[in-house]
């Protein structure tokens, strides 16, 4: 009997996957595997926090030793021999020093980091992407993180902005230069807000709608779009990145506009008897359904196993993502799962979305933290669409229920009815997933309107001050803490009942607290007093000093 010849092409992350699973099914395969660099299995990831020293040598980010897939899994391994054609017709792969046959293929060929057109950069020797060991080698080499004082990253995305991060947790100096208007685009513009925030309150001077047009190498100096001139030692790309499938694509393999593979449930390609999985390959968008690009590792991972199932011809599905991402900022966690506005709007999808600020610990516990959380789901249904959130605590919890939750079809009735753990050091009894179910329930009833902190800036904004009512519910002594919103009265919530005729129900009224809560009862107060036009601000107080900071001050009365 024929043995069957499996090639791979691409040995970071899908591939090795790819191998190690066919080897594990079909122990008689032949099985090659074909990387052009010298290292396979290395953690891309882990880059940034090898740049600061929390990941303590180059040693620990190789995750596979070539000898362990040569021993273990019995693999051909060729390092060094880059794949320069494929010839889908005759099953031949074309390397720099031969050519080989192929009963299948699977490509895991992943990405490249992408360089925009910046006028000098060829002459500028002080630069480097952060994708790949061998930048990150570069880098060591040229004693960068030794000699330079000023390091400049263009690009605010995930990995520009845990590069930032980790570059002044080693001592640097740091510019973060972004063209859009916020960090984090595929993120709503409250959640980017927040995080620059952050950014900016840990010292890195962020530069957002501008980019870097050329380079002096002589002055080291950056010239930007918006005319200033930048001083920097080194600088990091990291825009964006391209899946590296030409050799497939020019065959005419079916692909997304970028270029990224489109593939069944099976990852097999429109070509006969290719697979392909990892950044090179689109997966299908689980919320939007239809196909989608998520170059992540968790997806690298399970697509390169079932190719490798398929190559051998056992059965395997791998039903697709939906953009379940996560990122460390110094004290913060980031975090997002399924679709969230940007997306839902690019696609036409009908939403609804609810914002809430809630805590991650019981108030009688100590050193309690805040969760941003906005939740997305479909009007009639309630089913859940995406979510977003931003905290110090707990984050990584809530977004995997969310995520879980997407997957099983779950809607916001359902959220309050999980049987979430519980004890005072990791939620309190209502986890803010359950309240998130609640809010966006009472919404939907129809009583009063919610707002978050953006859509109502906008909207009372664009009213004449004296024709609505801005109600700020809180205590006396959290106005003088705290401050205020411009033109809002103050009566407390528990005074509200006796003082209701202070208010005119002929105006619309806006109602905030310090979170949403007691905004909400009072909302309901109105609403049983016959009042019609009422709007919570989601998030209350807490959320528009966060993400608006239009405040009003008050002087602390004299004691």
């Amino acid at each position: 009997m024929k043995r069957k010849r499996i090639i791979i092409i691409g040995g970071l992350s899908a591939g090795p996957s790819a191998a190690a699973k066919a080897r594990r099914l079909d122990e008689n395969a032949e099985i090659l595997l074909f990387e052009k660099t010298a290292h396979i299995s290395y953690a891309t990831c882990g880059i940034p926090y090898a740049l600061s020293g929390k990941i303590k040598t180059r040693d620990k980010l190789l995750v596979v030793h070539p000898d362990l897939l040569r021993k273990r899994f019995k693999v051909d391994l060729y390092l060094n021999e880059p794949v320069i054609e494929i010839d889908p017709t005759d099953h031949i792969v074309y390397t720099n020093l031969g050519q080989y046959t192929y009963d299948k293929l699977i490509l895991a060929t992943g990405s490249r980091a992408i360089l925009p057109p910046i006028q000098g950069i060829n002459e500028f020797q002080n630069w480097a992407h952060a994708k790949t060991i061998e930048d990150f080698d570069r880098v060591m080499k040229r004693g960068v993180l030794d000699t330079s004082m000023h390091i400049t990253i263009v690009g605010a995305g995930l990995i520009g902005l845990e590069t930032a991060e980790n570059l002044i947790d080693a001592g640097k100096k740091v510019t973060v230069i972004e063209l859009a208007d916020n960090v984090l685009s595929n993120w709503d513009e409250k959640f980017a807000t927040m995080t620059e925030t952050i950014l900016q309150s840990n010292g890195i001077d962020l530069r957002t709608g501008v980019s870097v047009k050329a380079v002096d190498p002589r002055t080291q100096e950056l010239l930007l779009s918006n005319g200033d001139r930048l001083y920097t030692d080194f600088m990091f790309v990291g825009i964006s990145v391209k899946p590296n499938t030409e050799m497939l694509t020019s065959k005419g393999a079916e692909h997304l506009p970028n270029g990224a593979l489109i593939v069944d449930e099976k990852m097999q390609t429109s070509i006969p008897d290719i697979y392909a999985a990892g950044d090179c390959a689109s997966i299908k968008d689980q919320v939007a359904q239809k196909m989608g690009w998520f170059p992540m590792g968790t997806h690298s991972n399970k697509g390169g196993r079932t190719a490798g199932s398929q190559a051998v011809g056992q059965v395997a599905n791998f039903k697709g993502g939906y953009g379940t991402a996560i990122m460390k900022l110094f004290d913060h966690t980031i975090a997002r799962t399924g679709m969230g506005i940007k997306a839902l709007k690019a696609n036409h999808i009908d939403f609804q979305s609810t914002f809430i600020v809630a805590a991650t610990t019981p108030s009688f516990y100590p050193d309690p933290k805040d969760l941003f959380l906005e939740i997305y789901f479909e009007p009639k249904t309630g089913k859940l669409l995406g979510a977003e959130m931003i905290g110090e605590f707990g984050v990584d919890k809530r977004v995997d229920v969310l995520s879980t939750a997407i997957y099983a079809g779950l809607t916001i009735y359902d959220l309050p009815n999980l049987d979430l753990a519980y004890a005072p050091p990791y939620s309190p009894a209502k986890d803010p997933v359950i309240v998130a179910g609640y809010v966006a329930q009472n919404t939907q009833r129809g009583w009063y309107r919610a707002l978050n902190v953006l859509e109502a800036e906008k909207e009372i904004n664009s009213i004449n001050p004296n024709e609505i009512t801005l109600l700020d519910v809180r205590n006396p002594s959290e106005l003088h803490r705290a401050g205020k919103i411009e033109n809002a009265i103050n009566i407390p919530l528990d005074d509200l009942r006796d003082r209701i005729d202070e208010i005119d129900e002929r105006k619309p009224v806006y109602i905030y607290c310090a979170k949403g809560l007691r905004g909400y009862l009072a909302s309901m107060i109105l609403h049983h007093n016959g009042f019609e036009k009422i709007t919570n601000v989601a998030g209350g107080f807490t959320a528009w000093n966060k993400i608006v900071g239009k405040v009003e001050v008050l002087e602390v009365p004299a004691s």
